[in-house]
C-alpha cells in the first residue's frame, strides 16, 4: 500500500524500494533518510502513478551514486501524462548536518514526472563541508522524456550542477549557486580551455526543451580567481533543435568584498559577463535563441 514516514531520522542499511503502481510516499515534519552504506536511500520503479512528498535525503559516510533513483536506469516508466510520477517538496544535502557524500542526489529516469520544490544543496557550511569532504559531482540529472520541474534549487555542486538529457523537458523557475570552494582553476574545468563548469546542462539528444526564469549566481572565496565560461549550455545552433526555448535567463556575482572570478557568458557564450566590475547586478538574457 502506501508509505507514511513520521519525523525522525533514519539511517538506512538498504535502499527503500517503491514498486506497485500508484504509491504514495508522504513525509511528516520532513523526515529524515541517510543511506549507511552507499546504496540509494529510495528507489523507485518503472511504476506510473507513484508520487512522493515530504523528505529529506541526507548523503552517508559512504559514497552513494545516487541518493533517489526515480526509475531504473533500463526500463522507461509506464507513466502516462494522465497519470504521472511525482516528486513533491523533496530535499537533498550532501554535508552540512553530517560528513557524507554522493555522486548525484536525484536521478529521474521515468517519462512523465513532474518534479515540485526540488532543492539539491551541497553543503557550504555544517559538518563535514570542504572541496575534498563532502563531494558530490550533480544534483539533478534528467534522463526522462516529458519531465517539467517547478522550482527546481540545485547548489554548490563540483560539477554540472543539472544535466537534463530527456526530450521534450520544461523547467519554470531555477536558483543556483556555483560551488564556492573550488581551490583553482585547474580543479574545476568542464574540458581542457573551458573554464568551469555550467550549472544547467541540456544535452544534445535533448532536442526540445523550455525553460523560464532562471539564476545562476557565483561567490568563489577560496582568494583565487575562479571562473565559469558559461553559466547554461545547451545544443549548439549547427545541431537541428526543432524547439528548444531559454527564456529570462540572468547570472549574478556575489559580494565584491570576498569573492573572486565570476561567470563570463549566461549562455553558450553570449551575454555579458557577471565579475567583480559590475556585483549585485543581474546580467540576462531575454530569451535564447
Amino acid at each position: 500500500m502506501n508509505l507514511i514516514l513520521t519525523p525522525g531520522v533514519y539511517n538506512l542499511d538498504r535502499s527503500i524500494e517503491v514498486s506497485r503502481p500508484d504509491t504514495v510516499v508522504l513525509g511528516l515534519g520532513f523526515p529524515t533518510l541517510i543511506p549507511q552504506n552507499g546504496a540509494p536511500a529510495m528507489q523507485v520503479s518503472s511504476a506510473k502513478g507513484i508520487l512522493i512528498s515530504g523528505i529529506i535525503i541526507d548523503a552517508g559516510p559512504v559514497n552513494s551514486p545516487v541518493l533517489l533513483a526515480f526509475g531504473s536506469d533500463k526500463t522507461k516508466s509506464d507513466n502516462v501524462p494522465s497519470d504521472p510520477g511525482g516528486l513533491y517538496d523533496v530535499f537533498f544535502r550532501i554535508g552540512g548536518a553530517a560528513a557524507g557524500s554522493a555522486t548525484a542526489s536525484l536521478v529521474v529516469n521515468n517519462n512523465n514526472v513532474i518534479l515540485d520544490d526540488i532543492w539539491a544543496w551541497r553543503a557550504d557550511h555544517g559538518a563535514g563541508v570542504g572541496w575534498t569532504s563532502n563531494t558530490a559531482d550533480t544534483g539533478v540529472i534528467i534522463n526522462g522524456d516529458n519531465v517539467t520541474a517547478y522550482g527546481l534549487f540545485v547548489e554548490h555542486y563540483q560539477k554540472y550542477e543539472v544535466i537534463w538529457n530527456g526530450d521534450k523537458g520544461t523547467d519554470i523557475f531555477f536558483q543556483n549557486e556555483m560551488p564556492y570552494d573550488p581551490p583553482s582553476q585547474a580543479a574545476w574545468m568542464e574540458a581542457p580551455g573551458v573554464d568551469g563548469w555550467a550549472a544547467f546542462k541540456v544535452a544534445d539528444g535533448a532536442r526540445n526543451f523550455a525553460g523560464y526564469g532562471m539564476g545562476s549566481y557565483s561567490f568563489f572565496n577560496q582568494g583565487v580567481d575562479i571562473f565559469a565560461a558559461n553559466a547554461f549550455e545547451v545544443p549548439p545552433a549547427s545541431l537541428p533543435s526543432s524547439g528548444l526555448s531559454m527564456n529570462d535567463l540572468l547570472t549574478v556575482f556575489l559580494n565584491a568584498s570576498q569573492g573572486n572570478g565570476g561567470i563570463l557568458n549566461v549562455i553558450n557564450n553570449t551575454g555579458g559577463s557577471s565579475t567583480a566590475a559590475n556585483p549585485d547586478v543581474p546580467v540576462t538574457v531575454v530569451h535564447y535563441p
